[in-house]
């Protein structure tokens, strides 16, 4: 491992303890968003994708506080000036300033692991799904907030590893659930085997046990198969999962198969899990036809409730519902995501969350 930041205090951090990564649905101080701008692919929609933003704000502001990438300190003002002109009260914001190639906070965004319940963010190297896109920028935005103390005084540690927070689900109990097409694709971190990729997750992550999908795809999808556009942990004994019931869809047999994987997973307690499926929103396509990759599975837990990515389709409603029997006690809220998935992501691709531990200036 790298250490870039608080030396001392990391070393001590890696002696003394086994990681422990915290379940998304764990107390959280804030969450991350890298807010859209003209230098981005945002720009030919960059007002609509904006608006997505502040309803993602508002949501968010009400239950804790929310880290603002900003790309300069003109871009900051815009964003204060809308959000203030959205009637948002500020007092929650912590708006902070690095340059950006694109707006996925999950996948550029920390990993947060605690060792003895002390905070260690995790600095994953990005290199744009894959060096699909861009990512210079991006990858350097951790190591800049931190360097601001946008996260506190709490140590980050730099990793050479690329890995995605998208690519990865927990349980809070040792689990780990992924795609086998995201993690092994060689365009990551090329040479490593399944038996190497597990080992340094169990070492970074603290994971004992890992569940592999082999099946599951989304058509439009740029990240090989990101688990949080699939399947998603609810608690320990629950995965909120896609289907598609239309046999003429391109990605009907792809979700069959995985549904039948996920039936033969057993839980860390060694039992069946309970399975919630999520409706596969009708197809939508962009503006040369292609379909997009929309998904409910890309929903963003936060503190007391869940905001769900919904498309003006008819499945919005079953979704919610079908989230809201995972979710007993937290509110679902859903954001409009069309503006999103022009992009090819939605909510949860744009939100980091970052634990109660982390402790903002």
């Amino acid at each position: 491992m790298l250490s870039e930041h608080a030396p001392d205090k990391t070393d001590q951090l890696k002696a003394d303890c086994r990681p422990y990564l915290p379940p998304e649905w764990a107390p959280q101080s804030a969450v991350l968003l890298t807010w859209p701008h003209s230098k981005t692919d945002w720009a030919p929609d960059l007002a609509a994708a904006e608006k997505v933003f502040i309803e993602i704000t508002r949501a968010i502001i009400e239950a804790e506080k929310l880290i603002i990438v900003c790309f300069d300190p003109d871009h900051l003002t815009h964003i204060k000036t809308s959000l203030l002109a959205a009637k948002l009260i500020l007092d929650r914001l912590h708006l902070v300033i690095a340059g950006s190639n694109d707006s996925w906070a999950r996948d550029h965004g920390p990993v947060t692991v605690l060792c003895q319940n002390e905070p260690l963010l995790l600095d994953f190297r990005f290199n744009g799904w894959g060096n699909k896109f861009p990512s210079d920028l991006d990858d350097k935005i951790n190591r800049t907030l931190s360097s601001q103390n946008s996260f506190g005084s709490h140590p980050m540690e730099t990793i050479r590893l690329v890995l995605e927070g998208g690519s990865i689900e927990v349980d809070g109990a040792g689990t780990l659930l992924t795609t086998e097409s995201c993690l092994l694709a060689q365009t990551r971190n090329p040479g490593l085997t399944k038996t190497d990729l597990e080992k340094k997750l169990s070492q970074y992550l603290g994971i004992t046990k890992f569940l592999w999908l082999k099946q599951g795809a989304l058509t439009g999808d740029d990240t090989d198969g990101h688990i949080d556009t699939l399947a998603r942990f609810c608690d320990v004994n629950t995965i909120a999962y896609v289907t598609c019931a239309d046999q003429e869809n391109p990605d009907y047999e792809s979700l069959r198969k995985m549904e039948a994987e996920l039936q033969s997973f057993i839980s860390i307690k060694n039992q069946a899990y309970r399975l919630v499926s999520l409706p596969q929103p009708t197809p939508i396509y962009n503006d040369t036809g292609q379909q997009l990759p929309a998904t409910y599975a890309n929903f963003l837990v936060i503190n007391d409730a869940v905001l769900l990515p919904v498309y003006n389709d008819p499945n919005d409603k079953i979704a919610a519902e079908n989230l809201a029997s995972a979710f007993p006690g937290r509110k679902i809220i859903p954001v409009n995501c069309l503006p999103l998935i022009q992009q090819h992501g939605s909510l949860h691709c744009v939100t980091m969350q970052i634990p109660e531990q982390v402790q903002l200036k």
